[in-house]
């Protein structure tokens, strides 16, 4: 158990930072999945740059690895622009 009052401090704000990453990993997945199902090139295209926006988000706050960022927003492009 922690002996300081720092330490406990510490336990508690990283318990509520790993909830936060998880919600918006969790969502931003959701996100790639419905635009990965979306069929009408239109919709695709409205919705791929709320999509890009939110994975750039989990990498600029180390949620995400940056490559495995670039390699997302590259496959999700190429789906949107083959539809």
């Amino acid at each position: 158990m922690a002996n300081h009052k720092s330490a406990l401090k510490r336990i508690r704000r990283d318990e509520a930072v790993r909830l936060r990453n998880r919600y918006q990993h969790r969502t931003t997945r959701n996100a790639v999945k419905r635009l990965r199902s979306e069929e009408s090139k239109e919709a695709a295209e409205t919705l791929l740059p709320s999509v890009v926006s939110m994975i750039d988000r989990l990498v600029k706050r180390n949620i995400i690895h940056a490559n495995k960022g670039s390699n997302l927003k590259s496959k999700l492009t190429k789906h949107v622009s083959a539809l």
